[in-house]
């Protein structure tokens, strides 16, 4: 299986959506398409949206932990939502909600973001 990655700005938000599987296959596009708009775009935040990610190894922890550490070294903040419960398991196992807080859903990551105009 493949992986889409949607991009959508809302105000200073970076919504991101992933469908399909982030491994070492994936990783890189997903690397790139969000360095991208994070570096050319005038986003703050990031919300991953990952209510259609069906599967990810270690390849796509680390797309993320590196995608947090730029967006948070840039004065922002990453967030989740919909997350299933397989990739749960290893956000859990990985320690990664230690840093990076999860929402039910989209609407209420962004909110949770205090989005400005």
């Amino acid at each position: 299986m493949s992986l889409q990655v949607e991009l959508e700005q809302h105000r200073n938000v970076l919504i991101v959506r992933l469908r399909g599987e982030l491994d070492h296959h994936t990783a890189d596009i997903v690397r790139f398409k969000m360095e991208d708009a994070i570096l050319r775009g005038r986003c703050d935040h990031v919300v991953l949206s990952l209510k259609e990610l069906q599967f990810m190894d270690s390849s796509g922890l680390g797309v993320i932990l590196g995608r947090y550490k730029l967006v948070k070294g840039r004065g922002g903040k990453m967030v989740v939502s919909d997350i299933q419960a397989n990739v749960k398991r290893l956000f859990e196992l990985s320690g990664l909600f230690k840093i990076i807080n999860a929402y039910e859903t989209e609407r209420s990551a962004v909110a949770s973001l205090e989005v400005v105009s």
